[in-house]
């Protein structure tokens, strides 16, 4: 990827709009009881409504948190916001932790043991419940227990009209213009960032893992960087099938349309509105668009019960969400401000620079890529494959970087600071030396004597303390206490609201 010369001076005006870049974040975390265990404890009440609250849900599991952002024009925004909402959650847990890996270490549960997300009886809430009954039965729910940030990411209009960008056809263009670019070079955001090379036993389902004992309890690979993002991860035969294409938002809508509406044979078995039993929402080789599985997505905001295809036909693309982020366990709230100021670097090198449409071929070479980094990223001299030809991950990761050099250099001109240099310097100095990435220090945290769950378990004590210790903002915590207040009411509105059956609600909604 190159920017060219012209593209950078058309963002050297202060009017460009760098300054007002819009994100945010939806960070994942496991409860966990004080010994470690999985929380069986219902999504507290003083948190609010699971199906209503704007900043605190569950995902897979009524354990899983989910912490929601508002959008911000600065990462300390963004960052001081989802810090306000761990200070709520952390003072409003009773005897628990937040698990601070992004892979879990269940020790003692099997595969039922673990509770999904509960959301009342209103047909919205039932159909997210049996989604993750779904989800369960064909994936197994432990895998589903893998944790992560999902960080969401806009332009805005300013940054647009510089770039001669006015339509809405023309920004959802742009848009998966970025999106090929991102998974072409998503590999070097697991290099960087991968924070999981290491995994409890209780999580190995599998005799064929192909990982190694690092201690009692403990597996890893020597070199991995990200096991969340590998095999062990988020892989699906049945969806290793599809091809979903991004070259425009008609293509993607078709072939995601096409995993929507395929049954696949290994689902026909699980009950769908058997005498009203419904262990999954239909037998296709995806339930729901957020079934399929990728690094990144078109997003736009969809009203409740609205399908996400529906209203990305409808309205364009809005933003991006990018899925690949492990928690960082020694970052109290997972993510810190040089990892947002090196996303908000990168995902402007992949909208500011020539997009090729992808092929079937290519994302085949992307996953072979991505397990590579991910099972032997920090491995001296590996090679990737770029363009037919093989190149070594550190030559291709210094040319990205030296793109990323000329973004960051216009944005601390736009910011009057010298951070988002920082950030970067950070990121070409763990390409010479692999033992700075965050997978090497956990590897080196847990040295000859401590289990992944001991370390896991010490960051997350150590995590609790530090919110113990923190004073919170008044006003933030009154706002979020009120809110958890008023989504209980919500939630009961909607529930006395409805007035079709489940089933027909179900048909309705799934309907494309």
């Amino acid at each position: 990827m190159r920017i060219t010369q012209r593209t950078l001076e058309m963002l050297q005006s202060a009017d460009a709009g760098l300054d007002q870049l819009q994100r945010g974040i939806e960070k994942e975390s496991l409860r966990v009881a004080v010994d470690g265990s999985l929380s069986k404890q219902r999504h507290p009440s003083a948190l609010g409504s699971a199906l209503t609250h704007s900043a605190i849900t569950t995902d897979f599991s009524e354990a899983q948190l989910e912490l929601i952002t508002g959008v911000h024009d600065s990462p300390e925004a963004c960052l001081n916001e989802l810090t306000e909402i761990h200070s709520f959650v952390h003072a409003n847990l009773e005897a628990e932790l937040l698990w601070p890996s992004s892979m879990p270490c269940i020790l003692g549960t099997d595969n039922d043991a673990i509770p999904i997300g509960q959301y009342g009886t209103s047909n919205i809430g039932q159909t997210k419940t049996v989604y993750r009954r779904g989800l369960g039965h064909r994936y197994g729910r432990l895998m589903q227990t893998i944790s992560g940030i999902h960080y969401n990411f806009s332009v805005p209009d300013r940054l647009w009209q510089r770039l001669g960008i006015n339509s809405q056809t023309q920004k959802t263009e742009a848009y998966f213009s970025l999106i090929r670019n991102f998974r072409r070079c998503s590999w070097l955001l697991l290099y960087l960032f991968g924070a999981s090379p290491a995994v409890c036993r209780s999580f190995l389902q599998r005799p064929d893992h192909g990982l190694q004992e690092f201690s009692e309890g403990t597996f890893y690979l020597p070199h991995s960087t990200s096991l969340r993002m590998g095999r062990l991860g988020y892989q699906s035969d049945a969806q290793s099938e599809l091809h979903v294409s991004y070259n425009s938002l008609a293509e993607y809508a078709a072939t995601m349309r096409a995993g929507l509406t395929t049954s696949y044979s290994g689902y026909a078995d699980i009950p769908v509105n058997k005498d009203g039993d419904y262990q999954q929402l239909n037998d296709s080789i995806l339930q729901i668009e957020n079934e399929f599985y990728g690094t990144i997505r078109p997003k736009r905001s969809a009203a409740s019960g609205e399908r996400p295809l529906a209203a990305l036909g409808q309205r364009g693309v809005e933003y991006i969400e990018v899925r690949c982020v492990d928690l960082d366990p020694f970052a109290p709230i997972g993510i810190d401000q040089q990892h947002i100021r090196f996303l908000d670097t990168f995902l402007l090198v992949c909208l500011l620079t020539e997009s090729p449409t992808d092929s079937r071929e290519e994302t085949a070479r992307m996953v072979r890529n991505q397990t590579a980094v991910v099972e032997t990223g920090r491995q001296s001299g590996l090679k990737l494959e770029r363009d037919g030809e093989s190149i070594s991950l550190q030559q291709w990761a210094t040319e990205l970087l030296a793109e990323c050099a000329k973004v960051a250099t216009l944005m601390d001109q736009h910011s009057n600071s010298v951070l988002y240099a920082h950030a970067l310097n950070a990121q070409v100095e763990k390409i010479g030396n692999p033992d700075l990435t965050p997978s090497a220090k956990v590897i080196q945290a847990l040295g000859d004597d401590t289990s992944f769950f001991q370390f896991t378990m010490q960051r997350a004590q150590q995590h609790s303390d530090f919110f113990a210790a923190q004073p919170a903002d008044a006003d933030s915590q009154a706002l979020l206490s009120d809110e958890a207040r008023r989504s209980l009411l919500k939630q009961a509105e909607i529930e006395d609201a409805d007035r079709l059956s489940f089933s027909d609600f179900v048909h309705d909604y799934l309907a494309i």
